[in-house]
């Protein structure tokens, strides 16, 4: 009796030729930051901050870009026709929707009201060893000391800087950002983890669609009650707040959390210790905020620092086939 081959299976990118996961989660983590990097300009553009003009509420920036990113979710997930995630999803879901799709969002809102772009983007800059702690925790990763010596030493750097910008002292809105950076980590990595088996893009989809039934509400309330507001908002806070659902929300994730899957999470974690500079110079073009030259020099010990912790051993559990 004879049997037919099977069908060969489809060649991930990661197995092409010049391109081992590592380096293609790295990769894609790159891009992922570089669209990240602008979401507290844009956030900031769209609640109002400083000089930026008439703005939007942070509940409502917070909320409502979640919702509009989870519109676009169910508009890929039918076009997929995605089977429903297992049971066993739920709870990393559940983590990212907490962290990633509502916890930062809005404490974020929240500081970007006092916060100047560029202090709050420094301050995000331990997201990258916060991340590394949750994805020990989480994602049963092992990174080697030395690795935990470059993660220490890039965000001391970031701190440094941040309590240099303001002078010795942290603002109560910097208690907020350092929330949301815990909150993000935490969903960071529940989402790293849970993409080796459900895929980035159905990760950060399901995540958001088992939050609309919450926020439909809660946006159709603030709707109605900051209606004048709304309608008052300036041109400049609508295209903030069309960037931050559009790409900081939806877009950007599908980068992340493949890059995630493919790299591990603590490894392509280290490349959001760029983000505050990439965030510093989207301040300067979208807001018009100082650059400074030591910031410059900061950047590039901070990319040294990268550097080292790229080559550093972060041992993984057992590799799953991507779907």
């Amino acid at each position: 009796m004879t049997h037919s081959a099977p069908p060969p299976a489809a060649v991930p990118i990661a197995t092409r030729p010049g391109l081992s996961d590592e380096t293609t989660g790295m990769l894609l983590g790159l891009i992922a930051v570089a669209i990240f990097s602008l979401t507290l300009p844009f956030t900031r553009l769209a609640v109002g901050g400083g000089d930026a003009g008439n703005g939007l509420s942070p509940a409502f920036v917070a909320l409502g870009r979640a919702l509009v990113a989870a519109a676009l979710a169910a508009g890929w997930l039918a076009w997929k026709r995605a089977p429903l995630p297992p049971r066993s999803a739920l709870a990393p879901l559940a983590m990212v929707a907490a962290g990633c799709i509502i916890g930062f969002p809005w404490l974020t809102s929240i500081a970007m009201r006092s916060l100047p772009a560029a202090h709050g983007a420094v301050l995000v800059g331990i997201l990258p060893l916060a991340t590394a702690v949750f994805g020990a925790l989480l994602a049963g990763e092992k990174p080697s000391p030395g690795f935990w010596v470059m993660a220490s030493v890039g965000s001391a750097l970031v701190i440094g800087f941040a309590l240099g910008q303001s002078g010795g002292s942290l603002q109560p809105a910097d208690l907020a950002i350092f929330l949301a950076v815990l909150l993000a980590a935490m969903g960071y990595a529940a989402g790293g983890r849970l993409s080796q088996t459900l895929g980035g893009q159905q990760t950060i989809c399901w995540a958001l669609l088992l939050s609309a039934p919450a926020l439909l509400p809660l946006v159709g309330w603030l709707c109605w009650q900051d209606g004048p507001r709304l309608a008052a908002a300036s041109a400049a806070a609508w295209t903030g707040f069309a960037y931050v659902s559009v790409f900081s929300m939806f877009i950007g994730f599908f980068f992340w959390y493949r890059g995630m899957a493919l790299g591990g999470v603590a490894r392509v974690g280290q490349v959001q210790l760029v983000q505050p500079f990439l965030s510093l110079l989207g301040a300067a073009l979208v807001l018009g905020e100082a650059l400074a030259w030591p910031t410059v020099v900061f950047a590039i010990a901070v990319i040294a620092v990268v550097g080292a912790g790229r080559k550093m051993q972060v041992k993984r559990g057992e590799n799953r086939r991507l779907s």
